[in-house]
């Protein structure tokens, strides 16, 4: 005797099959993200007393624009274990086809405002923020950050993102 999960599972065979023949079946295509958020640095490393610029782009891959940013900054749990790395943000520009401007928002805590928005489909905008080492920071660490954003598109969807890390600098002494 058959079982009933046999049967079951023979009929949804076959019409998998037939749905696949007549090119009905879900294709598994990689759609990229609606948005995406990359990090880069002006170098891997640096000395106490000078400065490392720290870029993020956010990319709208989206066919509506990006209407609103939300994103946030903060040490990795790895930089805050080192208290003797010293550093700050001390500078904030936004990179456009026009040019460079300083940012609009206020410091790392919500540096979506920064970002210019709208970005129509298909662009990106790049802020970038400059990482000031301090004289007295200790040296042969690490300074890190991770990143969450969240976007709103002009078809009232939205996409949540990260955490995104971003590239970490190495803090030498001569």
């Amino acid at each position: 005797m058959r079982s009933p999960l046999m049967r079951r599972l023979g009929l949804a065979t076959v019409l998998a099959a037939v749905l696949a023949v007549f090119g009905l079946a879900p294709s598994a295509s990689a759609d990229p993200a609606p948005a995406t958020l990359t990090f880069a640095t002006s170098g891997a490393t640096t000395t106490p007393g000078g400065t490392v610029d720290l870029s993020m782009t956010i990319t709208n891959n989206h066919s509506y624009d990006i209407w609103f940013v939300y994103q946030s900054i903060d040490p990795t749990w790895l930089t805050t274990q080192r208290p003797d790395l010293k550093y700050s943000f001390t500078g904030c520009a936004l990179t456009t086809a026009g040019g460079s401007t300083p940012c609009s928002g206020t410091g790392p805590a919500n540096l979506g405002g920064n970002y210019g928005t709208t970005v129509p489909p298909g662009q990106s905008r790049t802020v970038t923020l400059t990482l000031q080492v301090a004289a007295d920071s200790g040296c042969n660490g690490n300074i890190g950050f991770y990143s969450y954003f969240y976007a709103e598109f002009s078809d009232s969807t939205s996409i949540s993102g990260g955490p995104v890390y971003t590239p970490e600098t190495r803090v030498l002494c001569s």
